[in-house]
């Protein structure tokens, strides 16, 4: 509703405003500045003379000057400019058995893929005694604060079967019949 209001009075009249616009006296502009025009002063005899004149003392402060050159690195011919270089990590081969398309093939000391952190979990769980904090920190490069983190909080999951004597079926039930 409102936009029919606003329009109605933008539309009014607008055909006269548009021509009494047109019909205005334009602004003359500002005068430019003498100097501000290159190309006269640029066919000057005594402008070109001074651009071309070699002057002594220059020169002489020019042949000081001792320019080195080198080749730059190769990470900067190759574009690898674009980053601030930072600390090399160390890698190591992943421990991976038979999931190993399922995975990266290197992490960094540290760190331990997904693969890793499910296989390790259920070597423990299975076999505590032999898959302690201390062998498994020392196996994959990790601290021990950081296994025993990992031990306290993480539970990979367990899968149960019922017997069958304890599933209830629903047998009593008689289906409905329609009539």
């Amino acid at each position: 509703m409102g936009g029919r209001v606003t329009r109605v009075f933008r539309n009014f009249n607008v055909e006269n405003r548009a021509r009494r616009e047109i019909s205005k006296k334009k602004p003359t502009p500002a005068p430019r500045h003498p100097t501000a025009r290159l190309d006269a002063m640029a066919d000057s005899p005594e402008i070109k003379e001074e651009v071309f004149r070699k002057d002594d003392r220059f020169l002489s402060l020019l042949k000081d000057v001792y320019v080195e050159s080198r080749d730059p690195p190769a990470w900067v011919k190759d574009g690898g400019g674009e980053h601030l270089p930072r600390k090399q990590e160390e890698k190591r081969l992943t421990k991976l058995g038979h999931l190993e398309a399922l995975d990266v093939k290197k992490v960094s000391k540290g760190k331990i893929s997904i693969v890793e952190a499910l296989t390790l979990l259920n070597n423990h769980k299975l076999q505590p005694q032999i898959w302690t904090a201390e062998k498994i920190a020392a196996e994959y490069s990790l601290e021990l604060k950081e296994v025993n983190s990992l031990l306290e909080f993480f539970i990979p999951f367990t899968v149960q079967e019922f017997p069958k004597e304890t599933r209830k079926a629903i047998k009593s039930h008689k289906p409905k019949q329609l009539t």
